[in-house]
């Protein structure tokens, strides 16, 4: 059979699996094969909660070889390390347990289509410290590490005599105001009001912990409109959440943040959202053509530019957006509808039909805020254009973003069964991770 090999298992990754393992696998019409440096699954855009400790990631990931036995796909794990066009295999780097033992040695794959989706990593942008000492967020090992640092620092304060001056006895710097940091520094402030409610610490969550949001451009959100951006501006200064912009960051060590201006900030936990790159790899894969952020560079059709049996898409991929003369951005929603339209495209060329080319529609962003509120502006519908949305309807249509991921990989019912066992769960759970 005709081996599709797709490697990455985010949200565009694992949802292509899927389908074209109910479509082509079920019927033994490909060999469906999908590959992840990691066992298990978690959507990306809830790190920001796992980190402020309001997501249990146990409760919401998804293990991949479940997945492949349901829908009808195979999983193999590993991280891609090297590409041969010539003989069309891929190479897995050999998976190590915790104590650094070998589970799986390095191997090759086979492939007859292949298609890579292994997203984006954090851009530090060389900034000196910030690699070491800064927390990312890439996975959700580095989001949990997040939560417990913050935890640790409470009880720190907690141990420890307050200052006379009125500074904060605890200070979280977040290094870039995009959707990312904004919903981070909102979440951290939930966090920190349940934790003073849960007796964790004495600490007056609002003025004893101080939350700084750094941003190097003129105004947060700046992928946004500039309505959407202030009115997040307020909510977050109604939340004692303090916002610096303008301000490069220069260095970070492990107590302390220098920008470029000038200015110390004595912090106990720095976490980087200031940016996104592509992986290192994609560089180094057999003469795939990249652009100068590290993107594979793909045609509408998603094939890569130097080869028409590779295909790519979502945040590693450099898609053309000829309605707006540019790229299509790295959102979650891109890489939904890429994932759609592959399942189809694929479909095709099994069948020897011609590609369609991939046509990108942008609904519009959301910002959520925790239970304090969300933001955002829908674009299209029936008034066209865009709608600046707040409160809570706008809440409502990002929770519904996440049904919307469980929808597609499981169905609609099962979606709505998911949700009903965490609502019961969550009844009977604290409403943050307490360790």
């Amino acid at each position: 059979m005709h081996r599709i090999v797709i490697v990455g298992g985010g949200a565009g990754g694992l949802e292509l699996a899927t389908r074209l393992g109910n479509r082509l696998g079920a019927r033994q019409t490909a060999q469906i094969v999908l590959v992840d440096r990691n066992p298990t699954h978690l959507w990306k855009p809830l790190l920001h909660e796992v980190a402020a400790g309001s997501m249990d990631p146990f409760m919401h990931q998804l293990e991949y070889a479940a997945q492949a036995h349901w829908h009808h796909f195979k999983f193999q794990l590993g991280a891609l390390s090297g590409l041969n066009r010539v003989a069309k295999t891929i190479t897995l780097a050999a998976v190590h347990d915790l104590d650094g033992s070998e589970l799986l040695p390095s191997r090759e794959l086979a492939y007859d289509t292949l298609v890579i989706a292994i997203g984006s990593t954090t851009n530090f942008f060389g900034v000196a410290g910030a690699q070491q000492y800064a927390q990312a967020l890439d996975t959700a090992a580095q989001a949990q590490a997040c939560h417990r640092r913050l935890l640790a620092a409470c009880m720190r304060a907690d141990a420890n005599p307050g200052s006379s001056d009125a500074r904060p006895r605890i200070q979280i710097a977040i290094v870039g105001g995009g959707a990312t940091g904004v919903e981070l520094s909102a979440q951290l402030r939930q966090t920190a009001q349940i934790l003073a409610t849960y007796g964790l610490h004495p600490l007056d969550p609002k003025h004893d912990i101080g939350i700084v949001l750094i941003e190097a451009g003129p105004r947060i959100l700046p992928a946004l409109s500039e309505h959407v951006s202030k009115a997040t501006a307020a909510l977050l200064t109604k939340l004692n959440v303090e916002i610096m912009v303008n301000e490069q960051v220069a260095s970070v060590s492990d107590k302390a943040l220098y920008t470029a201006s000038g200015k110390t900030l004595s912090v106990d936990l720095t976490v980087w959202a200031a940016g996104i790159k592509a992986p290192a790899i994609l560089s180094q894969l057999d003469g795939l053509a990249t652009n100068p952020r590290g993107q594979l560079k793909v045609h509408a059709t998603l094939q890569t530019e130097t080869d028409p049996d590779i295909f790519a898409f979502g945040d590693c991929a450099s898609c053309p957006w000829p309605e707006q003369n540019t790229t299509i951005p790295p959102r979650a929603q891109a890489a939904h509808q890429q994932a759609n339209f592959l399942r189809r495209a694929l479909t095709r060329r099994l069948k020897g039909a011609p590609l369609p080319n991939f046509r990108y529609r942008d609904f519009g962003s959301l910002v959520s805020l925790g239970h304090f509120s969300a933001v955002g502006h829908l674009m299209g519908g029936v008034m066209g254009g865009s709608l600046f949305i707040e409160g809570l309807f706008a809440r409502f249509m990002y929770m519904s973003l996440y049904r919307l991921h469980i929808a597609a990989l499981h169905g609609f019912i099962r979606m709505a069964t998911d949700t009903v066992a965490h609502w019961l769960r969550r009844s009977i759970s604290p409403r943050v991770k307490l360790h």
